[in-house]
C-alpha cells in the first residue's frame, strides 16, 4: 500500500532528487522557460510556485530560504527584483506546461515548462552560491601579507647578479677521451 507516499521518484535516491529539482528551478528562473519531461516539470511547476510566492512575500527570512534552494544568488535576486512583481495580483497559476512530441531516444513525454505573463528576461550574471565553501578551506589571506613578498624578491635580484659576475673555475674534470673500438682481424 502506497499510504502518504506523495510525489515522484524518478528512480533517484532523495539527495539527487532534491539537486535535480534546485537546477531545474535555477534553469526556469534563469531563462523563463525551459524543456524537460512531463513528470519534472510538473514537479517543478509546484516548486516554482512556492518560490515565487516567498519572493512576493520579500522579507529578509524568505530571502534567505530562496537562497537555500536556488543554486544561483544572481537568479534569487531577479525573481526578488524582477519577477515577483510580474504576479504581485495574481494569486497562483504561476506557470505553464506546454505538451511537446516525445523525446526521439526513449519515447519519453516532453514539454516546455514556462512563467506565465513573462517578459524577456535579459543575461545574468552567473555567481556561483557558497563559492567561499571550496575556495582555500582554512587558509587565511592577509592583504599585508603581500607587501613583504615582494621584498625578498628584490634582494634576490642582487645575489643571482653576483653568482653570474663571479669566476667560473676551470673544469675539475675532463671528459674522459673516447674510447677506441679495435676491430678483429675476420669480423666485419
Amino acid at each position: 500500500m502506497r499510504h502518504g507516499n506523495s510525489g515522484r521518484n524518478f528512480g533517484r535516491t532523495s539527495s539527487h532528487r532534491k539537486m535535480m529539482g534546485r537546477m531545474l528551478a535555477t534553469a526556469l528562473f534563469t531563462h523563463g522557460r525551459i524543456r524537460t519531461t512531463v513528470p519534472k516539470a510538473k514537479e517543478l511547476a509546484g516548486q516554482a510556485a512556492d518560490l515565487i510566492t516567498l519572493a512576493k512575500r520579500g522579507d529578509l527570512h524568505a530571502r534567505r530560504q530562496a537562497e537555500a534552494v536556488l543554486l544561483n544568488e544572481s537568479v534569487t535576486k531577479r525573481l526578488f527584483d524582477t519577477v515577483a512583481g510580474w504576479y504581485k495580483d495574481r494569486q497562483g497559476g504561476y506557470t505553464r506546461i506546454l505538451l511537446l512530441e516525445n523525446r526521439p531516444g526513449d519515447n519519453a513525454p516532453m514539454a516546455y515548462i514556462e512563467l506565465v505573463d513573462r517578459k524577456p528576461l535579459g543575461p545574468i550574471k552567473v555567481v556561483v552560491h557558497n563559492k567561499k565553501k571550496f575556495k582555500n578551506k582554512g587558509v587565511k589571506k592577509d592583504k599585508s601579507a603581500a607587501k613583504p613578498a615582494a621584498a625578498p624578491k628584490a634582494a634576490k635580484a642582487p645575489a643571482a647578479a653576483k653568482k653570474a659576475a663571479a669566476p667560473k673555475p676551470a673544469a675539475a674534470k675532463k671528459a674522459a677521451p673516447a674510447k677506441k673500438v679495435v676491430k678483429k682481424k675476420g669480423t666485419k
